[in-house]
C-alpha cells in the first residue's frame, strides 16, 4: 500500500494529466500540480519523469522557453544513472538537444547526442531515432562527411538488429546526404543497393511504397542535378503514379502504420526499431509537386510549371493551418524560386518581382531560410534586373551570389548570366576574365544542361565578334546537346541565334529554316523573348523574299510582344518591390512585408 507521501505525489500526477487532458485542456493547473510533485521529494524516477513532463508541457503550451530549458536538463541529468529508464533517458536527451539546436547551441546538443547514442545500443528504437537525429545536426551544418559516417553506422546497426525498413531508411539518407554534397560518384552504387532493396522487399506493402517513393524522389533529384531532363522521365512517372498510391482514401494514416499497437489489415505491427518515416505523406505529396515543377522548368514547359505551382502552394497553405512545420516554409521557397524563373522566360517580369518579395518576405520571417537562400536570391534579383535592362544592378547581384555561395553549379550558372552581362554591355575586359570559368570544355560543373549552355554563351560571343562559322559550330553543338535531352529553352534560343547568323550572312533560306521551328518552339514553352527575336528576323525575311502579307504579320506580331514587354516593363519599374535589385547584403530594404497567403496571390 502506498505511504501518504506517495499518495500526495501520485495524486497530484493524476490530477495534472486529467488537466491536459480535459476539453479545453487547463496547461497552467496541469503545471501547477505537476510542480507541486516536487513538494513530496518523490523517488528519482517520478522526479526525472516529471520534469521531462513539465519540459514538454511548457515547450508546447507557453513561451517560458529558458524553464522548460531548466526542467529538460534536470531530466537528462537524473535519468542517465537510472537502469531501465530508456523511455524518459532518451526523451529527454533527444527533446533537450532538438531545444538547444533550435537556440543555435548545437555545441550543447551534439555531446547529449553522442552520450546517449552510447548508452541506448541495447534499445534499437532510440538507437537509431538519436543517430539520425545528430547526424541531421551535422547535416544541417554542412559536415556531410560525418553526417555520413553515422548514418552509415546507422545502416550497419539496423542490419544486425534485423530491423529492415530502417536500415533502408538509413541507406536512403545516405544517398541524400551524397547527393547534396555532389559525391556523385558514391551515389550509383549505394541508390543500386537501395533500388534492389526495395525492388525485393518482402515486408509490408505499405512500408515498399514509402520507401519507393523516397528512393524515387533521389533518383529524379539526381537526374535534374544533371540537367537530364529526358533521361528523368520514367522515374518521375513512376514517383507520380506511387504518391497517387499512397494519397488514396483508402490507404492507413502514417499513425496507423508506424505505432506500437498498429491494426491496419495486412501490418501485424511493425518491428519496435522500423517506426520511423522519412516525412508525413502529405509532405511528400508536396515534394512531389515540387520536383514535376523542377523538371517542367528545365525542360521548358512554363505552363505546366504554373499549374503545379498553384496546385503546390495551396496545398502547403492547408498544411500550414494545421501544423505549419519548417520544411513546408522550405518546399514553399523553391516552389517560388522556380517559379519566379518561368515568370521571367514569359515575359511577366512585374508578377516575378512581386514573388521575389514573397521570398524575401518568407526568408526574413525565418533567418534561417535567409542562410540557405541568399545566393538563390540574388541569382533571381540578377535574372530580374538583366531583364529589366539594369546591367549594373544584374552584375552586383550575381557577384553576390558568387560572394555567398559554396554551390559549384550556382557558380556557373552565375557565371554564365555575368558572361551575357558583359557581352551584352561590350565590357571585353571582364568577359576575357571570366571565359576559363565557363569554358564548356574544363566547366567544374557534372551538369548536362549547364554545359549545353556554355557552348551557346560561346556561341553567343563569336556572333557578337562576328565570328560566324565559329557561332555556328558552338550553337549546333548546343543544339545537339539540348536534343538529347529536351531542353526546350536552350533549343529555342540557339535556333532563333543560327537564324539571326544566317540572316547576317544572306543566307534567307537556311534562316528561314531555323527560326520557323524556334518560332514554333517560344510560343509552345511559351518564351516571350525568343518570340519578339524571331517575329523581328521574320519580318526582315518576308521582306528579303518579296512576300508584304506576311511581313506585315510578322510586324504585328513583333510590335503585340513588344507593347506587352514594354507595357509589363514600366508596371514592374513602378514598383517599390524594385528596389531589392539595389540589395547585395544585410537586411531587406524597408518594403518587404509578411507574404501574402497563396489565395491573395492567386486571386
Amino acid at each position: 500500500m502506498a505511504s501518504s507521501q506517495d499518495a500526495w505525489y501520485l495524486s497530484l500526477l493524476g490530477l495534472a494529466e486529467n488537466f491536459r487532458t480535459s476539453s479545453p485542456p487547463n496547461i497552467k493547473l496541469c503545471i501547477q500540480c505537476l510542480q507541486a510533485v516536487f513538494n513530496f521529494k518523490p523517488p528519482p524516477r517520478v522526479e526525472a519523469r516529471t520534469h521531462l513532463q513539465l519540459g514538454n508541457i511548457l515547450l508546447t503550451h507557453t513561451k517560458n522557453i529558458d524553464l522548460a530549458r531548466t526542467h529538460l536538463e534536470q531530466a537528462w541529468l537524473l535519468s542517465q544513472v537510472i537502469n531501465a529508464f530508456d523511455d524518459v533517458k532518451f526523451e529527454a536527451a533527444s527533446v533537450l538537444a532538438e531545444l538547444y539546436e533550435q537556440q543555435a547551441q548545437s555545441s550543447l546538443s551534439k555531446p547529449i547526442l553522442r552520450k546517449a547514442i552510447e548508452l541506448s545500443q541495447h534499445s534499437v528504437y532510440w538507437h537509431c531515432r538519436l543517430i539520425f537525429q545528430l547526424a541531421q545536426i551535422h547535416a544541417s551544418e554542412r559536415d556531410y562527411e560525418l553526417a555520413s559516417s553515422l548514418l552509415g553506422v546507422g545502416v550497419d546497426y539496423a542490419h544486425i538488429s534485423n530491423a529492415a525498413y530502417t536500415r533502408v531508411l538509413f541507406l536512403l539518407s545516405r544517398g541524400m546526404l551524397l547527393l547534396i554534397d555532389k559525391k556523385f560518384q558514391e551515389v550509383h552504387p549505394l541508390l543500386n543497393q537501395a533500388g534492389h532493396l526495395v525492388d525485393g522487399w518482402q515486408g509490408s506493402q505499405y512500408q515498399k511504397e514509402y520507401l519507393k517513393v523516397f528512393f524515387l524522389v533521389l533518383q529524379v533529384c539526381h537526374y535534374l542535378m544533371a540537367g537530364q531532363v529526358k533521361s528523368v522521365k520514367p522515374c518521375l512517372k513512376q514517383l507520380q503514379q506511387s504518391i497517387q498510391t499512397i494519397m488514396q482514401p483508402s490507404w492507413p494514416t502514417d499513425e496507423s502504420l508506424w505505432c506500437h499497437n498498429a491494426t491496419v489489415p495486412g501490418v501485424s505491427g511493425p518491428n519496435v526499431g522500423d517506426m520511423f518515416i522519412w516525412m508525413p505523406k502529405e509532405h511528400l505529396y508536396v515534394l512531389v509537386y515540387l520536383v514535376t515543377v523542377m523538371h517542367s522548368m528545365q525542360a521548358g514547359y512554363m505552363d505546366k510549371a504554373q499549374k503545379y505551382t498553384d496546385k503546390a502552394l495551396m496545398q502547403i497553405e492547408k498544411l500550414k493551418i494545421v501544423d505549419n512545420r519548417p520544411i513546408l516554409s522550405v518546399f514553399q521557397l523553391m516552389l517560388l524560386e522556380h517559379i519566379i524563373m518561368c515568370r521571367l522566360v514569359m515575359g511577366n517580369k512585374s508578377l516575378a518581382l512581386s514573388e521575389i518579395s514573397q521570398a524575401c518576405g518568407l526568408c526574413q520571417q525565418q533567418p534561417r531560410l535567409l542562410v540557405t537562400h541568399q545566393p538563390q536570391l540574388h541569382t533571381l534579383l540578377g535574372l530580374y534586373a538583366m531583364s529589366m535592362n539594369c546591367m549594373e544592378a544584374a552584375e552586383a547581384q550575381f557577384t553576390a551570389a558568387l560572394r555567398t555561395s559554396q554551390e559549384r553549379e550556382l557558380w556557373t550558372f552565375a557565371n554564365l548570366n555575368l558572361a551575357i552581362v558583359y557581352l551584352r554591355a561590350k565590357r571585353e575586359q571582364e568577359l576575357a576574365a571570366l571565359l576559363d570559368r565557363i569554358d564548356p570544355n574544363t566547366l567544374p560543373s557534372h551538369s548536362h544542361s549547364l554545359r549545353a549552355a556554355a557552348f551557346y554563351v560561346q556561341g553567343l560571343q563569336s556572333f557578337f565578334q562576328a565570328r560566324y562559322n565559329e557561332a555556328k559550330r558552338y550553337l549546333r553543338e548546343t543544339l545537339k546537346m539540348a536534343n538529347a535531352e529536351d531542353l526546350n529553352r536552350l533549343t529555342s534560343c540557339s535556333l532563333v541565334l543560327l537564324g539571326h547568323i544566317f540572316l547576317s550572312l544572306g543566307n534567307s533560306r537556311e534562316s528561314m529554316n531555323m527560326v520557323t521551328p524556334a518560332m514554333q518552339l517560344a510560343s509552345k514553352i511559351p518564351d516571350v523573348h525568343v518570340q519578339l527575336w524571331a517575329s523581328a528576323i521574320l519580318k526582315d525575311l518576308y521582306r528579303m523574299c518579296g512576300d508584304p502579307v506576311r511581313e506585315n504579320e510578322a510586324f504585328q506580331m513583333h510590335c503585340n510582344f513588344s507593347q506587352m514587354l514594354l507595357k509589363d516593363h514600366f508596371q514592374a519599374s513602378q514598383m517599390p518591390e524594385h528596389n531589392l535589385t539595389n540589395w547585395t547584403d544585410g537586411s531587406f530594404p524597408m518594403l518587404v512585408g509578411n507574404p501574402p497567403s497563396t489565395s491573395d496571390t492567386l486571386l
